[in-house]
């Protein structure tokens, strides 16, 4: 349960990520590559700090199955 939780956090704010920059691209419209390019770096950003929180859910998940099946 923990990791669907840390993944819905991650597709949030890749949502995020992508709303604000079409906003931003629409505001803007002379500087959309730029825009749509800083938003690409920020959506790898995003995931990449999501992968110690989503490794630190599944590790949750699994002792907690351990547990619960008593290995």
């Amino acid at each position: 349960m923990r990791v669907l939780i840390e993944l819905f956090h991650i597709a949030a704010g890749i949502v995020a990520a992508l709303v604000i920059a079409a906003l931003s691209a629409w505001a803007v419209p002379r500087a959309a590559d730029t825009i749509w390019f800083i938003d690409y770096v920020a959506i790898a950003v995003i995931v990449v700090m999501g992968i110690q929180p989503l490794r630190g859910a599944w590790r949750a998940d699994q002792a907690g199955k351990q547990g619960a099946n008593g290995q």
